[in-house]
């Protein structure tokens, strides 16, 4: 994929999509197996651990919930704006938080959720730079959609006519920037937490890292 020119990074913005975490609204999947207390347990554990890699970046960040904006969690208020998610749909949520961003005159913008454990500071850092050199950056999920999508303005119909929650979304998506004669960059393919497997998975590669 041809790279775009080389460009100044601008002003980034690193947005963070999340729920509320309550009880039987969160992680439904992880629910269905293992019960909606444990679901919860570790969506929190999602939740801390997306901080604690988001917390020391140096592009302004901004937490948007799904809900209700919380002003008394985890999420500083000193380091993390708080927004709302607006939209029918995941599509048209993204495109609004994106668009927000864009108005205010951000050139280097990532957008993550809170579902992946073996997301990195230095993962989202790689993002940013490559925002550099190419029109969009992607982080590949391993079940077909995307932990992270990066972009330095509104790619035409990058959030439309997609089927949300399936394999297909980052194939659509891959070719809605090439459809627009854009270039993209792939990040390292990640795991999602979202099934009971997802989350036994992970557990036996922190056990196996832990042994060694």
């Amino acid at each position: 994929m041809q790279k775009a020119p080389d460009k100044s990074p601008g002003i980034t913005g690193l947005i963070i999509f999340v729920r509320n975490p309550v009880l039987g609204k969160v992680k439904t999947r992880l629910a269905i197996t293992m019960g909606e207390e444990k679901a919860l347990n570790i969506y929190g554990q999602l939740l801390q651990h997306t901080h604690h890699i988001t917390q020391n970046l140096s592009c302004h960040k901004l937490v948007f919930y799904a809900d209700y904006i919380n002003e008394n969690d985890f999420w500083e208020n000193e380091i993390y704006q708080k927004e709302l998610q607006e939209g029918d749909d995941l599509g048209a949520r993204m495109t609004n938080a994106f668009s927000t961003l864009v108005a205010k005159g951000y050139t280097g913008i990532c957008i993550i959720g809170s579902d992946c454990m073996e997301l990195t500071t230095g993962v989202i850092e790689k993002a940013f730079y490559q925002l550099r050199n190419y029109d969009a950056v992607l982080g590949p999920s391993l079940d077909g959609g995307y932990y992270l999508l990066g972009m330095n303005r509104m790619i035409p119909g990058i959030f439309e006519n997609k089927n949300w929650s399936t394999d297909e979304v980052l194939s659509t998506t891959l070719k809605s920037i090439t459809d627009n004669g854009l270039s993209y960059f792939l990040l390292p393919a990640l795991s999602d937490i979202d099934t009971k497997e997802d989350w036994e998975k992970y557990q036996s590669k922190k056990q196996n890292k832990q042994q060694y």
